[in-house]
């Protein structure tokens, strides 16, 4: 992160730390897998609590990450800086919803996030562009998720792992 930026972020302000991935998007090669693989241990964790709270977790995630990534976005002055990676905490916790957890699984859901947060394909590129604010910061990342969380459904269903 440029000096500029980081002057403008702490964390010790709970805000910025969860927005910025517990720390995970200050790496500055590739934040968005850094923090995506932060989020991994937080999807193990969650899922030991069972389904229903599973899907409270994610919803609560991704509704106060809005305001997470808006308000640090507005501390930095800038949209959507890379260090900036609660969406991507959100959409791997949207990945795995209703998936078994194994080894593999979380490989590919991981894989698969990643895949779609980074090409952007129709209808993600266009909310990325569009969306401003928390909603624009956490809306292409939930889509992701939700395009991610399909995919390795239909993998499960077909038996691949």
């Amino acid at each position: 992160m440029q000096p500029e930026y980081r002057a403008k972020v702490s964390l010790r302000n709970p805000v910025h730390f969860c927005a910025l991935g517990f720390g995970s998007g200050l790496i500055p090669l590739m934040p968005g897998t850094f923090g995506s693989a932060a989020a991994m241990p937080l999807v193990v964790l969650c899922a030991l609590f069972g389904d229903v709270t599973y899907i409270v977790l994610t919803l609560v995630a991704s509704v106060v990450g809005i305001y997470l990534c808006g308000k640090t976005a507005e501390d930095m002055g800038v949209h959507d800086h890379g260090s900036i990676v609660w969406d991507e905490v959100a959409g791997i916790l949207i990945t795995f919803i209703f998936v078994p957890l194994s080894f593999s699984s979380l490989v590919a859901g991981f894989v698969l996030f990643r895949v779609f947060d980074i090409l952007k394909p129709w209808p993600i590129g266009p909310i990325d562009k569009t969306l401003q604010g928390g909603a624009g910061i956490m809306l292409d990342d939930i889509v992701a998720g939700m395009m991610a969380c399909a995919c390795l459904h239909v993998l499960l269903f077909l038996a691949v792992f």
